[in-house]
């Protein structure tokens, strides 16, 4: 009676919601401490996340290796070799264009701005050469004002430089091995998960997938993207026009955040290059481009992996970036994608085949392990799994 009379006295719908707020405080404190272990590793955790995404793009040139006949360890070099040249490659092209072009985008600069200088005196403005002088020293008064935090930002990049530098070589020693024995790795993590490893190897091939596909189909849509606004900006003759589109090409990677803020910069540039009839005409070209972009080529190519609403895409990306910054923001849409795909499958339970039903996959791999209980065999208790020696004798 004493157990049961506070029951009654709470009504079923206000027990219900406390039950589920207990629920939900002891899942956000569980996901707290998470996200604080991540952030006190950011130095592992960030490095490890890259590579991982860097996996998904590159195994399917080792995988195409290996099916060739070449071994995993030659595959994987080959691998990374490609993936070095593509890089220094695109960094040589990119370093060489501005080196060239930077001499003759300052040129074009100060023309524009004394261009600009003369509409504002004698257009409709009709301003005097002393406030445009003031607005002048104004903006160099307030950059010599921030001359001490830029001095310190710079003094201190050497310490991040390092921090870089590690970062790099972690990530490459990680995507080495996730490329080489990705499998095998795979496979020594499922031992930990005892009866529940289906179930775990469910939800991480579906995750694998929907990282691959995701980063396959972002890579193709950003180079598309970069390709027609450096043939765009190429065209009307604009300087540093390859340093922009490889710029546009990795903001591609922050949805609807990165293609806003390298789009500034390269209208900015078109303008202060070219003027302002170009930077208009470059801008309506994004616009149009981007358009065609986001409801053409991301439906097709990106759509099946990543069907987040832009509200869902903005509060990501606004959790990822205050977590680790802009490689946050970066890495935050995989992530909850990866997410969002994976939990189903964990709760998912496969339907009992019927009974003399060859489940064996194709190419002579055992089948998986099914969920045993009352359940899945009603009729008698679960049979002990047999270890992996006894395997071998019953194959015998």
């Amino acid at each position: 009676m004493l157990t049961d009379r506070p029951t009654k006295l709470v009504p079923p719908v206000l027990a219900r919601m406390a039950a589920w707020s207990g629920c939900l405080i002891l899942v956000g404190v569980v996901v707290y401490f998470i996200v604080q272990a991540i952030a006190r590793l950011a130095f592992v955790a960030l490095p490890v996340a890259i590579a991982l995404l860097l996996t998904a793009l590159l195994f399917p040139l080792t995988n195409a290796l290996r099916g060739a006949g070449m071994r995993p360890i030659y595959a994987t070099w080959i691998t990374m070799l490609v993936a070095l040249a593509v890089l220094v490659g695109t960094g040589w092209l990119v370093g060489a264009r501005a080196s060239e072009e930077f001499p003759n985008l300052v040129v074009q600069v100060q023309e524009t701005a004394r261009s600009v200088q003369a509409w504002l005196i004698e257009g409709p403005l009709h301003l005097e050469q002393t406030q445009i002088t003031g607005y002048v020293d104004e903006i160099a008064a307030l950059l010599n004002a921030q001359r001490t935090a830029i001095t310190g930002t710079v003094l201190s990049a050497g310490a991040v430089a390092v921090e870089v530098l590690a970062s790099i070589v972690l990530l490459l020693f990680v995507t080495f091995f996730l490329l080489k024995d990705g499998d095998r790795i795979w496979v020594w993590f499922l031992k930990a998960f005892g009866g529940v490893a289906p179930r775990v190897d469910r939800a991480g091939r579906a995750a694998w997938a929907t990282l691959s596909h995701y980063v396959q189909g972002t890579v193709a849509v950003a180079a598309v993207h970069g390709l027609i606004m450096g043939i765009v900006l190429a065209g009307m003759g604009v300087p540093l026009w390859a340093p922009l589109a490889v710029l546009i090409f990795f903001a591609s990677f922050i949805p609807i955040v990165g293609i806003f803020f390298a789009g500034t910069i390269a209208t900015l540039v078109t303008l202060g290059a070219k003027g302002l009839v170009y930077a208009l005409i470059f801008l309506g070209i994004l616009i149009v481009e981007q358009q065609l972009e986001n409801h053409v080529l991301q439906p097709l190519i990106v759509g099946r992996a990543l069907n987040f609403h832009p509200l869902a895409i903005i509060l990501v990306l606004s959790v990822g970036g205050i977590l680790a910054g802009i490689a946050g923001a970066a890495v935050a849409v995989p992530v909850a994608a990866v997410i969002y795909r994976a939990l189903p499958e964990l709760r998912h339970q496969p339907p009992e085949l019927p009974p003399g039903h060859d489940d064996a996959p194709p190419g002579g791999e055992p089948p998986p392990a099914r969920p045993e209980g009352p359940a899945a065999r009603p009729e008698k208790p679960a049979a002990p799994v047999a270890t992996g020696d006894e395997q071998e004798k019953d194959t015998e």
